[in-house]
């Protein structure tokens, strides 16, 4: 087998692995605390200090990728996310609100880590030209799998329960982190000249501009997906838990198996040209998804719930099509030497995006509910399809 495509099945096995695990840990952490008793809102916080370490972890995780290598990244993120299951494991009177944030914390640390490596790394594997279909390979699949990892989540906590879903999924992981140990290249990433501390922010006017589309991008999911959808599908329309992570696997595997297939579909050449149709057509889609729950919800349940799931799955496909332009395109702007200094700076904005979406979740579901959570989504859509407009093409 070449090296370049050996080296990358190894970080796809390792990204793959660590998703299942970080998927799987989202529907064990809500579902636990949701049994306890614990609100929206309350919930939501659990999962801020995640999201807000992944911003920080995204900016230096660059530079200290082109440093010391892409390889001991993506290693330092699986010991990270193996410690971080661990903390859960302590006795039920332990899991305080407090104690679970931090537990978060090492996880969005983790999190990122892996992916600003696994993303980084693809610039120096892969031809130019080949670089779309590479890049949304990798992207869907990792996101069918955290499909599977929220179904797999929510179907150990219903089965064998929190303590012994958390043993399962730590074995996993210390499976993917020898074998990347011993198999990976040890000088994956590591740029030829010392990358300085001042190059943490990019100045590229285009990955800036890239950026911040990106930050209203997940926003616009994230305010809906991380606390509403599963809280009100439980609460209002009376789903098991499992059932709630199966929909939330199937939504985020559609998801993926779209984003594997963008560059089949649609021109790599198009992918700067065509973002801000793709935003805009999917906040006119999160627009009328609002509607049913706003006008038909008291008085016809079933009808809004069916609404809801299909406006939901269709926005999956959409909402794919934007992210893998996205994801090939900072890629494609990243600089060949140091690459993962311009990708950390990106991921930033993706993670202040879905801290952003979390936040808001939880406040505008407990204060308006889920059709509100979808207004602004719409709202965000916006934005970031009008902060993509004029950006330039890659051949």
């Amino acid at each position: 087998m070449n090296s370049g495509i050996r080296q990358y099945a190894l970080i796809c096995a390792n990204y793959w692995a660590f998703t299942i695990t970080d998927g799987a840990l989202r529907m064990l952490v809500l579902w636990y605390f949701h049994q306890q008793g614990f609100g929206a809102l309350a919930i939501a916080s659990l999962f801020v200090l995640y999201e807000l370490c992944g911003v920080f972890t995204n900016l230096f995780g660059g530079w200290l990728g082109a440093r010391i290598g892409l390889n001991q990244t993506m290693n330092v993120g699986l010991l990270l996310q193996i410690c971080a299951l661990g903390l859960l494991l302590v006795p039920a009177d332990m899991l305080s609100v407090a104690w679970v944030m931090m537990a978060q914390a090492g996880s969005g640390i983790a999190k990122d880590l892996n992916k600003m490596s696994a993303k980084s790394a693809i610039k120096n594997l892969v031809p130019q030209d080949q670089l779309f279909r590479w890049v949304a390979r990798l992207t869907g699949s990792k996101n069918s799998l955290k499909g599977l990892g929220f179904f797999v989540g929510a179907a150990l906590y219903q089965f064998l329960g929190f303590q012994q879903a958390l043993l399962l999924l730590m074995g996993l992981l210390f499976i993917a982190l020898v074998a990347s140990l011993l198999l990976l290249d040890k000088q994956l990433g590591r740029s030829k000249y010392r990358a300085k501390f001042t190059e943490l922010f990019s100045n590229s006017a285009a990955l800036n501009q890239l950026s911040g589309a990106r930050l209203f991008l997940f926003a616009a999911r994230d305010v809906w997906f991380v606390v509403a959808l599963p809280v009100s599908l439980a609460q209002y329309f009376g789903w098991e838990h499992s059932a709630v992570g199966g929909f939330l696997a199937v939504w985020i595997i559609i998801y993926g198996a779209v984003q594997g297939f963008v560059p089949q579909l649609l021109k790599q050449q198009d992918a700067a040209s065509r973002l801000c149709f793709w935003a805009v057509l999917l906040a006119i889609l999160t627009f009328a998804i609002a509607l049913p729950l706003l006008f038909l919800a008291a008085d016809n349940i079933a009808l809004s719930q069916l609404l809801l799931l299909l406006g939901l799955l269709a926005f999956a496909g959409i909402f794919a099509i934007n992210s893998a332009y996205h994801s090939y395109l900072v890629v494609a702007y990243a600089r060949a030497d140091g690459a993962s200094l311009d990708v950390g700076f990106y991921y930033m904005s993706n993670a202040l995006g879905r801290l952003l979406g979390t936040i808001l979740s939880g406040w505008i579901f407990a204060s308006f509910g889920l059709a509100a959570c979808l207004l602004a989504s719409a709202a965000m859509l916006l934005a970031a399809g009008l902060l993509a407009r004029g950006l330039p093409n890659c051949e």
